[in-house]
């Protein structure tokens, strides 16, 4: 089986049929819940010391974050998505 694998910035990927979500870092409620993954080792922090733009919740509990714009991973999880 071939995993479609979707770009988050700066060389790093996830699984694209992984992806639950992909929200803005800037709501108390995602502050909570990366504090929360955070605690528990589920967070992967995939912004190479930038700041955190865009946080990717996983069908996994792990919640990844990416200096890259939420709007624009969005952008490339459509193109991923629909390509064959």
């Amino acid at each position: 089986m071939k995993h479609k694998l979707l770009n988050i910035g700066f060389g790093s990927t996830v699984i694209a049929n992984r992806v639950v979500a992909i929200v803005q870092p800037n709501s108390a409620p995602m502050k909570r819940l990366r504090n929360e993954a955070k605690d528990n080792n589920r967070l992967v922090d995939a912004t190479h010391g930038r700041k955190a733009r865009a946080m990717i919740i996983m069908d996994s509990n792990h919640v990844v974050l990416s200096a890259i714009q939420a709007e624009t991973i969005s952008l490339r999880y459509t193109i991923v998505k629909d390509s064959k």
